[in-house]
């Protein structure tokens, strides 16, 4: 029995070992939404074979009316039976798919698919790329409608012990749920915010990574509903305190050694050639990806001064002021961290963009400015001039006018993606920047 075939059966007699009742076929659409049809355990044997099919034209930026007919085709790797039941006595489980055109070939609106193609670039070159998320996320009470609000009785603050029964309990139960389906938590801790938490699992690689933050987002919803809570990967949700990021730990692994291809013992940072024009590539681009990374008008009240998300673009070795940070750790465990990203976007997509530049860089033999490790914020305007320090796009205008002129960003996403994307921004922008905002009526309607 070849590979496949053995795949198949064993996910066969798990499902009824487990009494699983049904198989959400899941993917994701181009914004980062995770999408999902449903079938029973009948006809799971017809899914394993890739002929089940969904109406491609209902989800928002893949395909029009005429070309509506999709397939998915399950990875078979990425099968899991949930650790909670999805009613009062049945259990589900869930296979993550990549979108397939009617043709039978790989649809390029899938963001999933603009991975695996940046990784199999990385691949041709002798590469191996692991990725290592850090999400953030606010634990809110429900209103009396069972609706999300933003209260909470958590008055927590940075590692603080979150009171009994609310959002510790929660979090918790949301560590064990992961675990359960197979991710090895590495930390979990209260953040900076009142009712702000992160979790950090261990790193896979980057396909795997972005398929964790998928799962990821979608348990700490489910755990929280089920303590009464609200979960948000809202980037800002609350005026005056820290938002949240998704930090992207990145690094290389040479498929010739199997070893870290970052690491330098000779290198005063302990760092290649190689992972320097890593750093080069992603400071040259991160301007024009960073619509992607940062997608939400809400995206941008989270990147200002004072709160440690980056404004600036700039690397450093340690300061988490800047753009990119080398971590501590060295060894198999040099890395470079992308701090921008939040935990809104699509991380098909951010992975692919940030991963597409660092490669970009090593082709080209780039060379990163110089690292700055004094507080970026302290600085003058003069003081980042001289150093030649740059801004990440201020709104999400300005972003996807950087995206919308760089022909890097379109080489990555692909022309459907790329015009899909771009088309669906300017209109949220649009439609942001022509409304009247709580803030105007109070300080100008009766002033003026």
């Amino acid at each position: 029995m070849d590979t496949l075939s053995t795949k198949k059966a064993a996910i066969l007699k798990a499902i009824v070992e487990a009494d699983v009742k049904f198989i959400r076929l899941q993917f994701s659409d181009i914004f980062g939404q995770l999408k999902n049809t449903t079938i029973t355990r009948g006809m799971l044997e017809k899914a394993l074979n890739n002929e089940c099919m969904f109406d491609g034209s209902s989800i928002e930026g893949f395909v029009r009316i005429e070309e509506s007919d999709m397939f998915l085709y399950p990875d078979l790797d990425s099968f899991r039976i949930f650790p909670f039941q999805t009613g009062e006595q049945y259990y589900s489980a869930r296979l993550i798919c990549d979108a397939y055109t009617s043709a039978k070939k790989p649809f390029e609106g899938d963001p999933r698919y603009i991975l695996k193609k940046v990784l199999s670039e990385a691949s041709d070159m002798g590469y191996t790329v692991n990725a290592g998320p850090e999400v953030e996320f606010f634990l809110f009470d429900k209103d009396a409608d069972g609706n999300a609000s933003l209260n909470s009785r958590d008055k927590g603050g940075y590692l603080d012990m979150s009171p009994v029964g609310l959002g510790g309990d929660c979090r918790r139960d949301i560590c064990v749920a992961l675990e359960q389906m197979g991710f090895e938590i590495e930390t979990s801790h209260h953040e900076c915010a009142p009712a702000q938490h992160e979790i950090d699992f261990k790193y896979a690689d980057a396909l795997k990574a972005a398929d964790n933050i998928m799962t990821f987002k979608m348990v700490v919803k489910s755990v929280a509903n089920r303590h009464g809570l609200h979960a948000t990967f809202m980037p800002k949700p609350k005026y005056g305190v820290a938002g949240s990021g998704m930090h992207l730990n990145l690094s290389l692994n040479d498929k010739k050694t199997n070893k870290n291809a970052f690491y330098d013992s000779t290198d005063p940072l302990s760092l290649s050639k190689l992972a320097y024009g890593f750093i080069a590539g992603m400071v040259q681009e991160a301007p024009h990806f960073t619509a992607v990374t940062n997608p939400l008008v809400n995206s941008y009240k989270r990147l200002v001064s004072g709160f440690e998300a980056p404004v600036y673009v700039a690397w450093s070795a340690s300061n988490r002021s800047s753009l990119i940070r080398v971590p501590f750790a060295k060894g198999e465990a040099t890395r470079v961290e992308l701090r921008s990203p939040d935990p809104s976007c699509n991380p098909y997509l951010a992975i692919a963009m940030a991963v597409a530049a660092g490669l970009e860089g090593i082709k080209k033999g780039l060379k990163p400015p110089k690292s700055i490790d004094k507080n970026i914020y302290d600085m003058t305007d003069a003081e980042r001039k001289a150093a030649k320090i740059v801004s990440l796009p201020s709104d999400l205008g300005c972003a996807v006018e950087q995206l919308e002129q760089s022909p890097f960003a379109k080489s990555v996403l692909g022309d459907h993606i790329f015009t899909k994307y771009i088309e669906a921004k300017k209109h949220e922008w649009n439609d942001y920047r022509s409304r009247v905002s709580c803030w105007e009526i109070e300080n100008y309607l009766s002033k003026y």
